[in-house]
C-alpha cells in the first residue's frame, strides 16, 4: 500500500483509503484522452511548472533585494556620518574666519604697511 493509503487507512477513514486506492489505479491506468483533454493537461502541467519557477525566482529576487536594502542602509549611514564630519569642519572653518573678519585692524595703515589681525598682536605682545 502506498503512503496516502495508509495514512488514510490509520486515521480511521476506510472509504477515504478506498477513494485513495482508487486514485492510483486510475493514475496507473489513466483511460484515453481526447485532443482537447491532453491539451488542457499539458496547459495545466506548463502552467503550474512556470508559476513554481515563479515563485522560486521571486522568493530568490526578494532576497536580494533584501541584501541590497541592508547595504543600502549602511551606505546611507556612512555617507550621513562623513557628511556631518563635512559640516563640522565647515562650521569650524566660518567661525575662524568669521574671527579674522571682526578682529582686523584698520585696513589702511598710516605707514602703507599690510593690516595685521588683532589677536596676533595679543599673542605676540
Amino acid at each position: 500500500m502506498s503512503a496516502p493509503v495508509l495514512a488514510s487507512a490509520r486515521a480511521g477513514s476506510l472509504s477515504a483509503a478506498v477513494e485513495a486506492g482508487a486514485a492510483l489505479v486510475e493514475q496507473k491506468n489513466p483511460k484515453p484522452l481526447s485532443p482537447i483533454e491532453t491539451d488542457a493537461e499539458r496547459i495545466r502541467s506548463s502552467i503550474a511548472r512556470l508559476t513554481s519557477n515563479s515563485l522560486e525566482g521571486l522568493g530568490g529576487l526578494a532576497s536580494e533585494l533584501q541584501q541590497l536594502q541592508s547595504f543600502l542602509k549602511s551606505e546611507v549611514e556612512h555617507v550621513q556620518g562623513e557628511i556631518e564630519s563635512a559640516l563640522a569642519g565647515i562650521n569650524i572653518i566660518i567661525e575662524t574666519i568669521a574671527r579674522w573678519k571682526t578682529s582686523t585692524v584698520p585696513a589702511t595703515p598710516s605707514n602703507g604697511a599690510r593690516p595685521i589681525r588683532a589677536d596676533w598682536l595679543t599673542r605676540v605682545g
